[in-house]
């Protein structure tokens, strides 16, 4: 009796595993906006109806997880034969979480693209709707923020060949102020030399002065005593 409705518990295991493998994936696609109503044109001017299916798509994976949750357990009460079994029972519960966490995944991507979109549409804390974003699709939301991302992109390059200009000016401007301070420098280092020159040749001048002086007194002692004489 045991063996037997441990093969139809995991029948029915099997059963439920592919039927929830396939909502899985057309909640993907229903998550992701890409099901066959998007594809027609429905959930772009509707985004309500993709809601609405994509909320019943999440209540029956839910009752079909919590079913297979439900089987998984019935199949661990049954008495085991050997570790087979038990590699099995281990096995379909691997898979019930690998559903879990797909879910969980989709959810959450479908939670953030609808936020995204939300952001899209321009609504403000009050909940009410931009009137320059009202009443467009999917498709003219994305290409409006990627004309303004575009610009935005266009606006920081623009700001980066200022920069950059701005950069190479600054760089001009040091190399002058280099060679200006390495001509003062040549200057600085010229100049007690020449001071030195000048110096030297006042000095001069003063000797010949005192010498010329000398002489022209002399000369005139001289005149002065040959006319008294």
């Amino acid at each position: 009796m045991g063996t037997s409705d441990w093969d139809a518990l995991r029948k029915q295991a099997r059963h439920l595993e592919n039927d929830i493998d396939l909502k899985l994936i057309a909640f993907n696609k229903v998550g992701t906006g890409s099901s066959s109503l998007n594809s027609a044109g429905s959930t772009d001017t509707s985004p309500l109806l993709g809601d609405h299916v994509f909320e019943s798509l999440s209540l029956e994976i839910e009752q079909m997880l919590d079913q297979l949750s439900n089987i998984n357990e019935r199949m661990a009460e049954i008495p085991g034969t050997g570790a087979a079994v038990m590699h099995v029972l281990q096995r379909h519960r691997e898979i019930l979480h690998g559903y879990r966490q797909e879910y969980l995944k989709i959810q959450a991507n479908h939670t953030t693209r609808m936020e995204r979109e939300e952001l899209l549409r321009g609504s403000g804390l009050g909940g009410t709707t931009s009137p320059s974003t009202s009443g467009l699709s999917r498709r003219d939301m994305y290409l409006k923020e990627n004309t303004h991302l575009h610009n935005s992109s266009s606006m920081v390059n623009d700001q980066i060949s200022i920069a950059m200009e701005t950069k190479e000016h600054l760089s001009s401007q040091r190399q002058h102020m280099k060679r200006f301070q390495t001509r003062m420098h040549d200057i600085s280092h010229r100049f007690p030399l020449i001071s030195s020159l000048i110096q030297r040749i006042n000095i001069r001048k003063r000797r010949e002065s005192l010498i010329l002086g000398g002489v022209i007194g002399v000369c005139t002692i001289l005149l002065l005593l040959y006319a008294f004489h």
